[in-house]
């Protein structure tokens, strides 16, 4: 049956990818870009069920109406995509504040304020789903990306709370992890200007990998964006969900060695019980 869906971020990259394939099976899309033009096209091809927004996640105004007029516009949003954002690539200590403002606001902060401007809204129309797109970054670092963890680590956690919170109004949640994918995030990657301390460096060897093209990309866009709206129409989707064998690969192995090293420490957790006499 056919549903209406918003999307964040719908002008490029998985954003795009999904606009497309929904409108091609028959849905309805709500997608904000930043420029209107930037889905000219599709808006020719699919007329009045391709809704086109403006919305600027670092402002919360922009984020607060776009919602709101989504929900006027029309009689119910099934399914919100918070898939908006970009990668910042640096050592720590290269990282200017502006740049770790803006992506915190960007990937962060404007993912939280997104989600929250839907909720009450999804309560009063009696339920629906979030997909959070995040990335196998959200569960494992590579070096030079840790503003980039920073905002994926943060807004899994976020989402995993507020899955419990709002569950009983029958609004659920779903947590995408793709791994290295086919799409624009290296061309549109804001790269911090480099010190010479880092060349030899492990950031250093992740820079030179992604300027040479040698950072093996595994993830095909229209499969990971297929395998993300099959999830977000079945009944009872996961909470989180791995694309690609890059991701599963990685996330499994950083969770084996996570158990490990707490079965290590079991000993320890125990000792710091409290003991009453």
């Amino acid at each position: 049956m056919p549903k209406t869906w918003f999307i964040t971020g719908a002008s490029s990259g998985l954003g795009l990818e999904m606009t497309q394939q929904l409108l091609t099976q028959g849905h309805k899309v709500v997608a904000t870009i930043r420029r209107a033009e930037a889905l000219t096209q599709l808006k020719q091809a699919f007329g009045e069920r391709l809704d086109v927004v403006p919305l600027d996640l670092v402002k919360q105004e922009s984020i607060s109406s776009a919602v709101k007029r989504a929900f006027e516009r029309h009689d119910r949003i099934d399914v919100i995509v918070s898939n908006a954002g970009y990668g910042l690539f640096g050592a720590a200590e290269e990282l200017t504040n502006g740049e770790i403002d803006r992506q915190i606001a960007t990937n962060l902060t404007g993912s939280i304020q997104l989600i929250r401007a839907a909720l009450p809204l999804l309560r009063k129309q009696g339920g629906g789903r979030i997909v959070q797109v995040s990335s196998e970054g959200g569960q494992i670092a590579y070096p030079g990306f840790s503003l980039y963890h920073a905002t994926k680590w943060g807004i899994e956690g976020f989402v995993e709370s507020v899955a419990q919170e709002v569950g009983p109004f029958g609004i659920d949640f779903i947590i995408a992890e793709p791994g290295p994918t086919g799409t624009n995030f290296g061309a549109n990657l804001v790269r911090a200007k480099p010190m010479d301390a880092y060349h030899e460096t492990p950031a250093g060897a992740v820079r030179r990998a992604i300027t040479e093209g040698s950072f093996e990309i595994k993830g095909d866009a229209a499969r990971t964006v297929a395998a993300i709206i099959s999830a977000a129409e079945s009944e009872t989707p996961p909470l989180r969900l791995a694309l690609g064998s890059t991701a599963y690969s990685s996330i499994s192995q950083a969770l084996s060695a996570r158990l490990a090293a707490l079965e290590a420490q079991r000993g320890v957790a125990n000792s710091a019980d409290r003991q009453d006499l």
